[in-house]
């Protein structure tokens, strides 16, 4: 019998481990190839066009073969395509991007430090924190503090910092030293006619009885995305973070704000944290600081935090992390042109200005019998499906999402599902006409869903 597989799908199969992905369901289909990508549009290696709906994965968001950071690129190679930043080293391109990043970001971020992923980007982010208070003699303050449903990451401490339990199961995560608080999720966690402005409160509370039972003087830090991509898109009441830092403040613990998805525009602000009111004392990016065209991430902390880790470099004799390509030239010359395109694309505004026709577009779903919530920010969305249109969750987690990712799939437009959550997140370049294009096999596809769900028996 003739396998129904391709002969790159074979190749494929016998040559890689896919990341989030069922091993044994992808021997059955083989996996997807794309080929090329333009604009806001990919294509598969049967030239099948599709506008990708998740910038990839969250990541690019200029889209994809733009003449400006390929040229950038292309630039950097020739002139010098690799150093690093080691024993004292450096190069014009992560000076530059550095300053840039320091001119945007919310706060007094005072130095950047790099690395490769997100992932990196936080590991750093809690081995800095560390290092910051062994230096200030606060040598019990390691625990740091992490929410249900956040991503963060999949090394080991990234991973442990994740709420999310395929990132821990069989991997023996998380670590002790990571806890996790409640998710604000308002539609699914309120309690019974709880205001947003109550509930917000009432996280704040729970944090704070999970820092006096862990005690105060251990922990270190608390990680946050403004809005909670992985997760399914989560996005926290207004008055969130303003509660949440008051009890940080308190407690003498860091904020970091994990804008690895957030930032550069994508909720309507520079950086998320701007727009939901977090005031951070640390931020990790990546993903859009490149716009995905090269791997790279940066932190960024505060000008006194800086000061005291320079310091004790100075008692140590070497300051001991730091990553081969953190800060490689290539990238860095790529995020330059990136952050310039934003500002004279003026890209943020452009979300502003698309932020309400995107939200209407989500919202116009949300009479569908299988819609339970529909929520947006900025070009960043979602469609959570559920059985009776409360929080309820349909049985076996995950199917009706990704059939009905799978329908749209076929309809010519690639998403995310997230569970039963229906993730959004297109390229910010994205027009208004084109947001027609991405929303409008959305409704068959729910459709289609229903009936399936009705049949397979989701649904009564």
């Amino acid at each position: 019998m003739n396998s129904p597989l391709t002969n790159y799908q074979i190749r494929d199969l016998q040559s890689l481990i896919h990341p989030y992905t069922n091993a044994m369901a992808l021997k059955k289909t083989g996996a997807h190839f794309v080929e090329k990508g333009e604009g806001i549009y990919v294509y598969d290696n049967n030239n099948k066009k599709y506008l990708e709906g998740m910038s990839g994965l969250w990541c690019c968001g200029l889209g994809f073969s733009d003449p400006e950071l390929i040229e950038a690129a292309k630039s950097q190679i020739e002139k010098l395509p690799y150093y690093h930043l080691f024993g004292g080293r450096s190069h014009e391109p992560a000076v530059e991007l550095a300053e840039k990043i320091m001119e945007l970001t919310p706060g007094k971020m005072g130095r950047v430090f790099y690395q490769s992923s997100g992932s990196e980007a936080n590991e750093s982010q809690i081995k800095l924190a560390w290092y910051y208070n062994n230096a200030k003699g606060l040598k019990n303050k390691k625990k740091i503090i992490s929410r249900k449903k956040g991503y963060h990451g999949v090394s080991i401490v990234s991973a442990s910092l994740t709420g999310l339990p395929y990132n821990h199961k069989h991997f023996d995560l998380p670590l002790n030293f990571v806890k996790h608080t409640e998710t604000p999720h308002f539609w699914r966690e309120r309690l019974g006619e709880e205001t947003e402005e109550a509930f917000s409160i009432r996280m704040a509370q729970k944090l704070e009885e999970l820092i006096i039972k862990e005690d105060p003087d251990t922990i270190a830090a608390f990680i946050a995305e403004p809005v909670m991509g992985a997760g399914g898109v989560i996005i926290p009441p207004k008055n969130y973070f303003h509660e949440i830092g008051k009890v940080l403040k308190r407690y003498d613990i860091l904020q970091i704000s994990d804008e690895v998805i957030c930032g550069f525009g994508r909720t309507g602000e520079w950086f998320g944290s701007q727009t939901l009111g977090m005031q951070p004392d640390a931020l990790s990016m990546a993903k859009q600081l490149t716009a995905g065209y090269a791997p790279l991430s940066a932190v960024a902390i505060t000008e006194e935090m800086a000061e005291i880790i320079e310091a004790q470099t100075g008692e140590v004799g070497v300051f001991g992390h730091g990553f081969t390509y953190g800060g490689h030239p290539v990238g860095c010359s790529v995020g330059i042109k990136a952050l310039q395109i934003y500002k004279e694309r003026k890209i943020v505004d452009r979300v502003q200005k698309l932020a309400p026709i995107f939200k209407a577009k989500l919202d116009n779903y949300i009479d569908n019998p299988i819609v339970g919530e529909s929520r947006a920010l900025g070009l960043m969305g979602a469609l959570e499906l559920t059985p009776n249109k409360t929080p309820e969750p349909f049985k076996d987690v995950g199917k009706v999402g990704a059939k009905m990712a799978s329908e749209l799939l076929k309809s010519g437009v690639m998403v995310r599902a997230i569970g039963d959550t229906v993730a959004f997140c297109p390229p910010m370049i994205i027009t208004e006409d084109q947001i027609d294009e991405l929303f409008e096999p959305v409704a068959h596809a729910l459709n289609s869903t229903l009936d399936w769900a009705f049949s397979e028996g989701f649904l009564n």
